[in-house]
């Protein structure tokens, strides 16, 4: 499977601040990613320097093997920003025909069809669209576009429940039938997981784990039971995080556990959970662990 994208120890400062620190990012093609990671982590900058529109301090990024020049603008990537650029006295389909021109694999039939499960009238005008309908316009653009590579940083701002189910059932349903890489920024961690095949968590600017999001999960693990036997058994494995409550010990552990290890368990009186995305998420940046 080959590489669409690289980035090689890439970093931004402002002044004193690192924004993006010594990072190392690889997708492939035909595959969909989640960037997960808090407000504030750098997932933006980090995908404003993909997409070419601000410069690296340092550090270098690959598009189909060739380098990102300085001030370059990469061919057949789709970027949607979180906060769209969109001239609000324009209609929604003159922003679709303007988009239609940058993307050379644009899908009209499809285009109209997404008008039409996400129940955008062509015909409004931007500033007379709610803050969810402003994303669904985007997202309109960013699946119809067909690129090779497309972006989405926080897809579903603004959009109810319901809403936002059928936009990642339309991506999913879409992808299979027009494979192609997709990277979805989002903090929205539990409902991307269903979605995404792989995923980087970024906090502070750098990657603290890369994995496939059925192994985040199968090797994702919450132990509780009595201090000393939890942090017996936790002894040499890999804790991302850990709590007291008087005697008892609540622990995040990451790792394969075998039947012998949770027979273990089970004898020592621990407890052994499964431990959802998003717990895992904010039990991994809160305890200041990076992973791989």
């Amino acid at each position: 499977m080959s590489t669409i994208l690289s980035c090689t120890n890439l970093s931004k400062s402002y002044g004193k601040h690192d924004a993006v620190q010594n990072l190392e990012m690889r997708l492939n093609e035909n595959t969909i990613y989640g960037l997960l990671g808090r407000n504030g982590a750098g997932k933006t900058t980090l995908l404003n320097m993909i997409t070419g529109s601000l410069f690296p301090s340092y550090g270098q990024i690959e598009l189909n093997g060739s380098p990102l020049k300085r001030g370059e603008t990469p061919k057949d990537v789709c970027y949607i920003r979180e906060k769209n650029l969109f001239f609000g006295g324009a209609k929604v389909i003159e922003i679709l025909q303007l988009s239609s021109v940058f993307h050379k694999n644009w899908d009209w039939p499809f285009a109209h069809e997404l008008l039409r499960i996400f129940n955008l009238n062509p015909n409004k005008k931007i500033r007379q669209l709610s803050r969810g309908m402003e994303s669904l316009v985007g997202n309109v653009i960013g699946l119809a576009s067909r690129a090779q590579l497309t972006i989405y940083d926080e897809p579903v701002l603004g959009l109810d429940v319901l809403m936002r189910e059928r936009f990642y059932r339309v991506l999913v349903e879409d992808h299979a039938k027009h494979p192609r890489t997709i990277l979805c920024s989002t903090h929205l961690i539990d409902e991307i997981a269903t979605v995404v095949e792989q995923a980087y968590i970024i906090d502070n600017g750098s990657i603290q784990m890369h994995d496939t999001v059925d192994s985040i999960r199968s090797q994702s693990h919450l132990l509780s039971g009595d201090r000393a036997s939890v942090e017996s058994f936790t002894y040499g494995r890999k804790v991302i995080y850990q709590e007291t409550y008087g005697n008892s010990l609540l622990a995040a552990v990451y790792g394969t556990l075998e039947e012998k290890d949770r027979q273990l368990a089970r004898n020592r009186g621990i407890t052994i959970d499964s431990l959802p995305l998003q717990k895992f998420f904010s039990y991994l940046i809160e305890g200041g662990q990076r992973i791989g």
